[in-house]
């Protein structure tokens, strides 16, 4: 398994495992599939629009046909944080490999690409260079310094086991908000104090500030745990017996 570390802007070392070959594949099937089923409904549609007007149905059912197949890949990636339905499926997204949130530059300089990537060379392209390269990149996602990356980091794969909270059912959760949180927040809070306890220094030091204050903003939280350690780790564990 190939894997690709990002840094997040909170200074923290996230380490994702980037998708195999095998699941882009699936994706891009699935995309195909979403494809054919939104042309084949924009057709029914159409004929019962614009078939009493001579010569506009062929034409307007081409265009619209035309624009699902092109730009189908590059809307629902922007507008759904690097998930296409296909990704979305196989729980796979597209990201920085620099850090930070992609912006439209970045999918469209890869979206521009698939071209020859996929379509031209049928794969080849794609293919081979997806299994080859280091980070899984084919030229779109080098072009636009992407990498496609399974939706959680390799480093928080044991969320389950963070605790044996399994077993402590006289637990009593602190702050009932943790389970509006979302799963990427959560694995964000325990690599941040995994690393925190491996390596406490002053960068780490400002991720716990800058992550108390966020998951604090999040929550609507007024008064926490003044040791922000504490505060952050009892949130992860009302997180894990919430939602368990």
């Amino acid at each position: 398994m190939k894997n690709i570390e990002i840094k997040t802007t909170q200074n923290v070392v996230l380490q994702y495992e980037l998708a195999t070959f095998g699941d882009r594949l699936l994706a891009f099937l699935i995309d195909l599939i979403c494809i054919i089923v939104i042309e084949l409904v924009l057709f029914l549609i159409g004929i019962s629009i614009f078939s009493p007007i001579y010569g506009t149905a062929e034409t307007v059912l081409s265009i619209l046909v035309s624009c699902v197949f092109i730009f189908y890949t590059l809307v629902l990636e922007v507008n759904n944080r690097g998930q296409s339905i296909g990704k979305m499926a196989m729980r796979i997204r597209v990201i920085k490999t620099a850090g930070g949130q992609a912006k439209f530059s970045d999918y469209a300089a890869r979206w521009a690409f698939r071209m020859v990537d996929i379509y031209f060379s049928l794969g080849g392209i794609a293919s081979i260079l997806i299994v080859s390269s280091t980070k899984a990149q084919r030229i779109g996602d080098i072009v636009a310094n992407t990498a496609v990356v399974k939706l959680v980091p390799k480093t928080t794969l044991a969320l389950n086991s963070l605790l044996s909270l399994h077993a402590q059912n006289s637990y009593k959760p602190t702050y009932m908000m943790a389970k509006q949180l979302v799963e990427e927040d959560v694995l964000l809070i325990k690599t941040t104090l995994d690393r925190y306890r491996r390596f406490d220094n002053d960068a780490h030091e400002e991720a716990i500030e800058l992550l108390t204050e966020r998951i604090r903003t999040v929550l609507q939280l007024e008064n926490i745990h003044p040791d922000k350690k504490v505060f952050l780790q009892t949130v992860l564990n009302d997180y894990v017996v919430l939602t368990r």
